[in-house]
């Protein structure tokens, strides 16, 4: 069994300034875990489809696999039994990761390093980040940052509605001990 812990790092890509966290994961996690980290981590409710994408392959559980059919065009991979590391193997490696096919989320996830198991943490572990992750289904990075214009302009037409369904956003916000108080998934 390989101990090693993987620090990867997860971009929001296309955000500005950079929406990103780091987080300390064993190597010989799933794929699947690392979907569920990811929604962790970045805030979102696990309400979509979601892929994993490096060199045309295309990782996704089975149940997708299972409904893109035979005559599918991509490299088509069921992710059930890929661990991490068999993508993932050596320091700057990446993979794409695409969350809510309409929405478009995606993000770029490095391995930034590979530590030794230390017992006196609990895996996964969120040990930095930066900026709060967008509302889920608020229609993509663009709409929101266009969501985040209007809210800070109260005369804005869509000011109220916006408002009524979005609250205050602050786009800064990153709480550490929050995060991985959610990445407590399976204790």
């Amino acid at each position: 069994m390989n101990n090693d812990i993987y620090q990867i790092k997860i971009e929001l890509k296309h955000s500005k300034p950079k929406i990103w966290r780091k987080v300390l994961m064993p190597s010989n996690m799933g794929l699947e875990d690392l979907h569920y980290i990811i929604q962790k981590v970045m805030g979102w409710e696990n309400c979509h489809l979601h892929q994993f994408m490096k060199n045309n392959a295309f990782y996704l559980p089975e149940e997708e696999v299972e409904d893109a059919g035979p005559f599918s065009m991509r490299n088509i991979v069921d992710y059930t039994d890929v661990l991490i590391s068999t993508v993932l193997v050596n320091v700057k490696d990446k993979i794409i990761y695409e969350y809510d096919f309409g929405d478009s989320w995606e993000h770029q996830v490095t391995l930034e390093k590979i530590l030794p198991y230390d017992s006196s943490k609990m895996y996964p572990l969120c040990i930095k980040g930066k900026n709060a992750c967008p509302p889920e289904d608020c229609g993509g990075i663009w709409a929101y940052y266009n969501i985040l214009e209007t809210l800070n302009n109260s005369k804005h037409e869509d000011y109220e509605d916006y408002t009524e369904w979005y609250g205050n956003i602050d786009p800064e916000k990153f709480d550490l001990d929050e995060i991985n108080a959610r990445l407590n998934w399976k204790s």
